[in-house]
């Protein structure tokens, strides 16, 4: 598998970061600017959901201006949305929930993706499947760290990116669980900072956002 990014070595969206961005954008114009703050903090994987009309127009613009971000699409929940994401150059995707369809969509994309779950039952299936990175959604509401925990025991093969109500007081913790590798959050994109334009601060959340590898205290 090839490096996601030129200047890493990492192969897997889990291991670019310790955070994923989750980003809504509602005008396709603060893309760009947005996705360079992130960027210049040290997070360069950006999670654009399709949860507003200008999100493809959002993920294009980055794909052709920003370089050295990784861009992908989240919310995606058809087929035909998982196409489309990758025409206008997501490079990963990612979904709150899976069906048989869905995933395969998403195996044909040519593109890493992160298949959503939140039972035992979920993660074993898509074991089953071949697939071992995936997004452990809601977290907090499905069992936070205590269920992330308890599954590292029976099922060491697979990875997680936790996203849903994950803030930097508790991204720490889930840092450190051996099977989780990055999580998804939106603390560093709070709205009233992008509809300002703020992307100093932007900026500064991130590189915070980025140094909680060290602070879980794990050397991932």
């Amino acid at each position: 598998m090839t490096s996601l990014l030129p200047s890493s070595s990492a192969a897997s969206v889990l291991d670019l970061a310790p955070v994923v961005p989750v980003v809504v954008v509602s005008d396709a114009a603060d893309a760009i600017p947005l996705a360079r703050a992130l960027v210049a903090g040290g997070l360069p994987a950006i999670e654009v959901t399709l949860r507003t009309p200008g999100a493809l127009d959002a993920i294009r613009a980055i794909a052709g201006e920003v370089p050295e971000a990784v861009v992908g699409a989240g919310t995606v929940l058809t087929p035909e949305q998982a196409g489309a994401c990758v025409v206008a150059g997501a490079r990963f995707l990612v979904s709150p929930g899976w069906t048989d369809t869905l995933l395969e969509a998403m195996r044909g994309s040519g593109v890493p993706f992160l298949p959503g779950v939140s039972t035992t039952s979920e993660v074993v299936a898509l074991l089953e499947r071949g697939v071992r990175e995936m997004k452990f959604f809601p977290a907090q509401a499905a069992g936070g760290t205590a269920y992330l925990r308890s599954l590292a025991g029976p099922l060491p093969q697979a990875r997680f990116c936790p996203t849903g109500g994950i803030g930097p007081q508790t991204a720490p913790e889930y840092l450190s669980l051996p099977n989780v590798g990055c999580v998804g959050g939106s603390w560093m994109v709070p709205a009233d900072a992008v509809a300002a334009g703020d992307w100093a601060r932007i900026e500064e959340l991130a590189r915070g956002a980025a140094g909680l590898r060290n602070a879980s205290g794990t050397c991932r």
